[in-house]
Protein backbone atom coordinates (compact mmCIF):
# COMPACT_ATOMS: atom_id res chain seq x y z
CA UNK A 1 0.00 0.00 0.00
CA UNK A 2 2.72 2.59 0.75
CA UNK A 3 4.28 1.87 -2.64
CA UNK A 4 0.97 2.33 -4.48
CA UNK A 5 0.42 5.68 -2.72
CA UNK A 6 3.70 6.90 -4.15
CA UNK A 7 2.55 6.09 -7.66
CA UNK A 8 1.30 9.27 -9.40
CA UNK A 9 -2.32 9.09 -10.50
CA UNK A 10 -1.48 9.92 -14.12
CA UNK A 11 0.62 6.75 -14.36
CA UNK A 12 -2.10 4.29 -13.38
CA UNK A 13 -3.69 3.90 -16.87
CA UNK A 14 -0.28 2.85 -18.16
CA UNK A 15 0.35 0.46 -15.27
CA UNK A 16 -3.08 -1.15 -15.75
CA UNK A 17 -2.58 -1.43 -19.55
CA UNK A 18 -5.62 0.78 -20.08
CA UNK A 19 -3.83 3.35 -22.24
CA UNK A 20 -3.94 1.32 -25.47
CA UNK A 21 -7.65 0.35 -25.15
CA UNK A 22 -8.54 4.01 -24.51
CA UNK A 23 -6.67 5.05 -27.66
CA UNK A 24 -8.31 2.26 -29.68
CA UNK A 25 -11.83 3.18 -28.53
CA UNK A 26 -11.29 6.88 -29.24
CA UNK A 27 -10.21 6.18 -32.81
CA UNK A 28 -12.90 3.54 -33.32
CA UNK A 29 -15.41 6.29 -32.55
CA UNK A 30 -13.73 8.50 -35.16
CA UNK A 31 -13.79 5.69 -37.73
CA UNK A 32 -17.48 5.15 -36.99
CA UNK A 33 -18.40 8.81 -37.52
CA UNK A 34 -16.12 9.21 -40.56
CA UNK A 35 -17.60 6.22 -42.34
CA UNK A 36 -21.10 7.26 -41.22
CA UNK A 37 -22.28 4.05 -39.65
CA UNK A 38 -23.70 2.97 -36.32
CA UNK A 39 -21.68 0.70 -34.04
CA UNK A 40 -23.48 -1.06 -31.17
CA UNK A 41 -21.88 -1.17 -27.73
CA UNK A 42 -20.55 -4.70 -28.16
CA UNK A 43 -18.33 -3.59 -31.04
CA UNK A 44 -16.57 -1.15 -28.71
CA UNK A 45 -16.49 -3.71 -25.88
CA UNK A 46 -14.99 -6.46 -28.07
CA UNK A 47 -12.23 -4.16 -29.30
CA UNK A 48 -11.39 -2.76 -25.86
CA UNK A 49 -11.18 -6.20 -24.25
CA UNK A 50 -9.04 -7.65 -27.06
CA UNK A 51 -6.56 -4.76 -27.04
CA UNK A 52 -6.24 -4.90 -23.26
CA UNK A 53 -5.59 -8.66 -23.32
CA UNK A 54 -2.91 -8.40 -26.03
CA UNK A 55 -1.09 -5.62 -24.16
CA UNK A 56 -1.14 -7.53 -20.87
CA UNK A 57 0.30 -10.64 -22.54
CA UNK A 58 2.93 -8.54 -24.27
CA UNK A 59 4.15 -7.31 -20.89
CA UNK A 60 4.00 -10.80 -19.37
CA UNK A 61 6.17 -12.11 -22.24
CA UNK A 62 8.67 -9.34 -21.51
CA UNK A 63 8.79 -10.47 -17.89
CA UNK A 64 9.27 -14.12 -18.79
CA UNK A 65 12.06 -13.57 -21.30
CA UNK A 66 14.00 -10.69 -19.73
CA UNK A 67 16.02 -10.95 -16.56
CA UNK A 68 14.97 -8.88 -13.57
CA UNK A 69 16.69 -5.51 -13.65
CA UNK A 70 16.88 -5.34 -17.45
CA UNK A 71 16.66 -1.72 -18.60
CA UNK A 72 13.84 -2.67 -21.00
CA UNK A 73 11.60 -3.33 -18.02
CA UNK A 74 9.79 -0.41 -16.43
CA UNK A 75 7.22 0.29 -13.73
CA UNK A 76 4.44 -1.19 -15.88
CA UNK A 77 6.32 -4.49 -16.01
CA UNK A 78 6.99 -4.46 -12.27
CA UNK A 79 3.28 -3.90 -11.66
CA UNK A 80 2.42 -6.94 -13.80
CA UNK A 81 5.10 -8.97 -12.02
CA UNK A 82 3.32 -8.35 -8.72
CA UNK A 83 -0.02 -9.27 -10.32
CA UNK A 84 1.09 -12.62 -11.76
CA UNK A 85 -0.41 -15.11 -12.34
CA UNK A 86 -3.94 -13.75 -12.21
CA UNK A 87 -3.18 -10.97 -14.71
CA UNK A 88 -2.60 -13.58 -17.41
CA UNK A 89 -5.84 -15.36 -16.57
CA UNK A 90 -7.77 -12.09 -16.61
CA UNK A 91 -6.32 -11.32 -20.03
CA UNK A 92 -7.35 -14.78 -21.25
CA UNK A 93 -10.90 -14.25 -19.99
CA UNK A 94 -11.01 -10.79 -21.57
CA UNK A 95 -9.98 -12.23 -24.94
CA UNK A 96 -12.51 -15.04 -24.60
CA UNK A 97 -15.29 -12.55 -23.84
CA UNK A 98 -14.17 -10.41 -26.76
CA UNK A 99 -14.42 -13.42 -29.06
CA UNK A 100 -17.89 -14.29 -27.77
CA UNK A 101 -19.12 -10.73 -28.31
CA UNK A 102 -17.68 -10.67 -31.82
CA UNK A 103 -18.94 -14.15 -32.72
CA UNK A 104 -22.48 -13.80 -31.42
CA UNK A 105 -23.29 -10.13 -31.89
CA UNK A 106 -21.14 -8.69 -34.69
CA UNK A 107 -21.70 -9.36 -38.42
CA UNK A 108 -20.58 -12.75 -39.71
CA UNK A 109 -17.96 -11.04 -41.86
CA UNK A 110 -15.93 -10.50 -38.67
CA UNK A 111 -14.55 -14.01 -39.26
CA UNK A 112 -12.88 -12.94 -42.50
CA UNK A 113 -11.51 -9.77 -40.92
CA UNK A 114 -10.44 -11.69 -37.81
CA UNK A 115 -8.34 -14.25 -39.69
CA UNK A 116 -6.03 -11.53 -40.91
CA UNK A 117 -5.74 -9.79 -37.55
CA UNK A 118 -4.94 -13.11 -35.83
CA UNK A 119 -2.08 -13.68 -38.28
CA UNK A 120 -0.84 -10.16 -37.56
CA UNK A 121 -0.99 -10.68 -33.79
CA UNK A 122 0.87 -13.98 -34.10
CA UNK A 123 3.59 -12.32 -36.19
CA UNK A 124 3.78 -9.48 -33.68
CA UNK A 125 4.42 -11.85 -30.75
CA UNK A 126 7.05 -13.78 -32.74
CA UNK A 127 8.83 -10.53 -33.60
CA UNK A 128 8.54 -9.43 -29.97
CA UNK A 129 10.39 -12.55 -28.78
CA UNK A 130 13.23 -11.93 -31.25
CA UNK A 131 13.31 -8.19 -30.53
CA UNK A 132 13.88 -8.80 -26.81
CA UNK A 133 17.23 -10.40 -27.58
CA UNK A 134 18.35 -7.35 -29.57
CA UNK A 135 19.49 -4.09 -28.02
CA UNK A 136 18.72 -2.06 -31.14
CA UNK A 137 15.40 -0.40 -32.00
CA UNK A 138 12.96 -3.14 -33.19
CA UNK A 139 11.85 -1.40 -36.39
CA UNK A 140 10.10 -4.37 -38.02
CA UNK A 141 8.34 -5.29 -34.78
CA UNK A 142 7.14 -1.69 -34.36
CA UNK A 143 5.80 -1.61 -37.92
CA UNK A 144 3.93 -4.86 -37.34
CA UNK A 145 2.56 -3.59 -34.01
CA UNK A 146 1.36 -0.31 -35.52
CA UNK A 147 -0.25 -1.91 -38.56
CA UNK A 148 -1.93 -4.55 -36.38
CA UNK A 149 -3.27 -1.90 -33.99
CA UNK A 150 -4.46 0.29 -36.85
CA UNK A 151 -6.09 -2.54 -38.77
CA UNK A 152 -7.68 -4.08 -35.68
CA UNK A 153 -9.19 -0.76 -34.62
CA UNK A 154 -10.51 0.12 -38.08
CA UNK A 155 -11.77 -3.44 -38.57
CA UNK A 156 -14.27 -3.11 -35.73
CA UNK A 157 -15.98 -0.32 -37.70
CA UNK A 158 -15.37 -1.50 -41.26
CA UNK A 159 -17.06 -4.83 -40.64
CA UNK A 160 -20.36 -2.91 -40.55
CA UNK A 161 -19.93 -1.64 -44.12
CA UNK A 162 -22.91 -3.11 -46.07
CA UNK A 163 -22.14 -6.24 -48.08
CA UNK A 164 -23.36 -4.72 -51.34
CA UNK A 165 -20.74 -1.97 -51.25
CA UNK A 166 -17.50 -2.69 -53.18
CA UNK A 167 -15.44 -1.19 -50.34
CA UNK A 168 -16.46 -4.03 -47.99
CA UNK A 169 -13.95 -6.71 -46.92
CA UNK A 170 -10.57 -6.97 -45.15
CA UNK A 171 -8.45 -6.31 -48.23
CA UNK A 172 -10.53 -3.27 -49.13
CA UNK A 173 -9.94 -2.01 -45.58
CA UNK A 174 -6.18 -2.45 -45.93
CA UNK A 175 -6.00 0.17 -48.70
CA UNK A 176 -8.35 2.80 -47.28
CA UNK A 177 -6.51 6.11 -46.73
CA UNK A 178 -8.03 6.43 -43.25
CA UNK A 179 -6.72 3.06 -42.05
CA UNK A 180 -3.31 3.62 -43.65
CA UNK A 181 -2.94 7.07 -42.07
CA UNK A 182 -3.95 5.81 -38.63
CA UNK A 183 -1.71 2.73 -38.88
CA UNK A 184 1.25 4.93 -39.87
CA UNK A 185 0.50 7.18 -36.89
CA UNK A 186 0.45 4.11 -34.60
CA UNK A 187 3.82 2.93 -35.97
CA UNK A 188 5.36 6.34 -35.21
CA UNK A 189 3.76 6.48 -31.76
CA UNK A 190 5.17 3.08 -30.82
CA UNK A 191 8.55 3.83 -32.38
CA UNK A 192 8.83 7.19 -30.61
CA UNK A 193 9.18 5.52 -27.21
CA UNK A 194 11.96 3.26 -28.48
CA UNK A 195 13.80 6.19 -30.08
CA UNK A 196 13.53 8.16 -26.85
CA UNK A 197 14.78 5.21 -24.79
CA UNK A 198 17.64 4.64 -27.21
CA UNK A 199 18.63 8.33 -27.08
CA UNK A 200 18.77 8.18 -23.27
CA UNK A 201 21.15 5.20 -23.40
CA UNK A 202 23.68 6.81 -25.75
CA UNK A 203 25.93 9.81 -25.34
CA UNK A 204 26.84 9.93 -29.03
CA UNK A 205 25.46 13.24 -30.37
CA UNK A 206 25.36 11.87 -33.93
CA UNK A 207 23.25 8.91 -32.81
CA UNK A 208 20.88 11.20 -30.92
CA UNK A 209 20.55 13.46 -33.94
CA UNK A 210 19.89 10.43 -36.16
CA UNK A 211 17.13 9.24 -33.81
CA UNK A 212 15.59 12.70 -33.87
CA UNK A 213 15.65 12.87 -37.67
CA UNK A 214 14.33 9.33 -38.07
CA UNK A 215 11.21 10.33 -36.15
CA UNK A 216 10.84 13.89 -37.45
CA UNK A 217 10.84 13.08 -41.17
CA UNK A 218 8.05 10.44 -41.08
CA UNK A 219 5.92 12.67 -38.81
CA UNK A 220 6.30 15.52 -41.30
CA UNK A 221 5.44 13.25 -44.24
CA UNK A 222 2.36 11.91 -42.44
CA UNK A 223 1.15 15.40 -41.53
CA UNK A 224 1.61 16.59 -45.12
CA UNK A 225 -0.17 13.54 -46.54
CA UNK A 226 -3.11 14.05 -44.18
CA UNK A 227 -3.36 17.69 -45.21
CA UNK A 228 -3.46 16.65 -48.88
CA UNK A 229 -6.09 13.95 -48.23
CA UNK A 230 -8.23 16.41 -46.26
CA UNK A 231 -8.12 19.17 -48.87
CA UNK A 232 -8.78 16.78 -51.75
CA UNK A 233 -11.95 15.41 -50.16
CA UNK A 234 -14.75 16.99 -52.23
CA UNK A 235 -17.46 16.18 -49.68
CA UNK A 236 -15.37 17.07 -46.61
CA UNK A 237 -16.59 13.88 -44.91
CA UNK A 238 -13.10 12.63 -44.07
CA UNK A 239 -11.51 16.00 -43.31
CA UNK A 240 -12.07 15.84 -39.52
CA UNK A 241 -10.42 12.41 -39.42
CA UNK A 242 -7.32 13.46 -41.37
CA UNK A 243 -7.03 16.67 -39.37
CA UNK A 244 -7.17 14.53 -36.20
CA UNK A 245 -4.24 12.45 -37.48
CA UNK A 246 -2.42 15.67 -38.35
CA UNK A 247 -2.95 17.05 -34.83
CA UNK A 248 -1.68 13.82 -33.25
CA UNK A 249 1.39 13.94 -35.50
CA UNK A 250 2.08 17.54 -34.49
CA UNK A 251 1.79 16.68 -30.79
CA UNK A 252 4.22 13.78 -31.17
CA UNK A 253 6.61 16.15 -32.95
CA UNK A 254 6.40 18.61 -30.04
CA UNK A 255 7.02 15.79 -27.55
CA UNK A 256 10.03 14.70 -29.56
CA UNK A 257 11.49 18.19 -29.37
CA UNK A 258 10.87 18.44 -25.61
CA UNK A 259 11.72 14.85 -24.71
CA UNK A 260 14.76 15.67 -22.55
CA UNK A 261 12.56 17.59 -20.10
CA UNK A 262 10.49 14.56 -19.06
CA UNK A 263 11.02 11.10 -17.63
CA UNK A 264 10.41 8.09 -19.86
CA UNK A 265 7.28 7.18 -17.89
CA UNK A 266 5.92 10.68 -18.42
CA UNK A 267 6.77 10.50 -22.13
CA UNK A 268 4.90 7.20 -22.49
CA UNK A 269 1.81 8.70 -20.91
CA UNK A 270 2.03 11.91 -22.94
CA UNK A 271 2.51 9.93 -26.17
CA UNK A 272 -0.81 8.20 -25.43
CA UNK A 273 -2.43 11.54 -24.56
CA UNK A 274 -1.24 12.85 -27.93
CA UNK A 275 -3.21 10.03 -29.56
CA UNK A 276 -6.44 10.89 -27.69
CA UNK A 277 -6.12 14.69 -27.67
CA UNK A 278 -7.37 15.09 -31.30
CA UNK A 279 -10.80 13.75 -30.29
CA UNK A 280 -12.19 17.21 -29.32
CA UNK A 281 -10.81 18.59 -32.61
CA UNK A 282 -12.62 15.83 -34.46
CA UNK A 283 -15.84 16.62 -32.56
CA UNK A 284 -15.62 20.32 -33.35
CA UNK A 285 -14.86 19.84 -37.05
CA UNK A 286 -17.54 17.18 -37.46
CA UNK A 287 -20.13 19.44 -35.87
CA UNK A 288 -19.24 22.30 -38.19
Amino acid sequence: MPESRRTPSWLWPNLLSLDAPIVALAWLFMFEKTWRMYLPWHGFAALGLAVWAVYVWDRIIDLKLLSEGDDKLGQRHEFHRRCLPWAGWLAFLALLLSGLLAGFFMPAEIIHYGKLVLVMIGAFFVLTVFALQDREIPVIRNIMAGVTFGYGTAMAAHVYVPLYEPSQGPWALMITPEMLAFAFLCVLNISAIHFWEHSRRTTDPEQRAENDLTLTIPLTVLAAACLVFALRDPDSTTRPFFYAVLVASALLYVLNRLRDRFSLDALRVMADVAMVAPLPVFFALSAS
